[in-house]
């Protein structure tokens, strides 16, 4: 599963799977080798409150051998660059594999400067490579000249491919990711609504589906929907499939990589 470099010089996004940290380090342990041997380009790792997105990715890491290992995303404002440094450090996380996916967090004020200020710190102090998660406009110029990379998310394909082009407009060798929540099993889609409509009533996303034009329902994958895989594929330079399971058992997890490996 060859993707894209960051020019776009190939159609065909790297594709990645994403889970919360809250699957746990166990589970993680679990579905890394099968990511890997599928042929995925990396494991994504959701950093949510009371879980650690860093010590879930050493789980996957001890049990893999060139598996890229990414969170989506470390919240600057809970998790200043000196928090995160030490815990690389400490659980011994591969850097040459690690990407580091940094956001502004809960609080809206000086969130530029504070993403500004943690992209120089960590890009400054490790060899990970640090990209920005990215709603708005300013966020995304940012991102794309201060970092390695964007993550984008709840986007359609076509308005993902319009921001990895500004991107790459902006910084050419910035690499672009889209994080795609997907519900491959119909058991998944309660779920998949559910989530779906919190983010919905998130005021900052709330605010940036409005002025997207589009609803959070838009912006998913649903079983059966391939070639709309194909779609986000196309339109950046790495697709995050963030699974929705009707479970949070390994199972449900290997289920779903196994059903996304047929797919792609």
């Amino acid at each position: 599963m060859t993707g894209a470099d960051s020019t776009g010089a190939d159609s065909t996004g790297a594709l990645s799977i994403g889970v919360a940290a809250a699957v746990g380090a166990d589970v993680a342990a679990r579905l890394a080798p099968a990511v890997e041997a599928a042929g995925f380009h990396a494991l994504w790792v959701n950093d949510t409150p009371g879980n650690d997105a860093l010590a879930v990715l050493a789980a996957a890491a001890r049990e893999t051998d060139a598996l890229v290992l990414a969170t989506g995303v470390l919240p600057v404002d809970r998790r200043p660059p000196a928090e995160i440094l030490d815990r690389v450090s400490s659980l011994g996380l591969p850097e040459d594999r690690l990407v580091l996916g940094i956001g502004s967090g809960g609080r809206g004020e000086g969130a530029l400067a504070r993403v500004t200020d943690a992209a120089a710190a960590l890009r400054s102090a490790t060899a990970a490579r640090v990209v920005v998660g990215a709603l708005g406009p300013k966020m995304r110029r940012l991102g794309a000249e201060a970092s390695d990379g964007l993550l984008l998310s709840w986007l359609t394909p076509e308005i993902a491919a319009r921001q990895a082009e500004e991107g790459h407009a902006l910084a050419p060798a910035v690499h672009v990711a889209v994080y795609v929540r997907s519900a491959l099993d119909p058991a998944a889609l309660p779920r998949l609504d559910r989530e779906t409509a919190a983010y919905a009533s998130y005021p900052a996303y709330a605010a940036n589906f409005e002025r997207l034009g589009i609803a959070a329902a838009d912006t998913t994958v649903g079983p059966g929907q391939r070639e709309r895989l194909s779609a986000y594929r196309a339109a950046a330079d790495e697709v995050v499939l963030r699974a929705i399971t009707a479970g949070e058992q390994a199972e449900d997890y290997l289920r779903f990589i196994e059903a996304v490996a047929a797919a792609g």
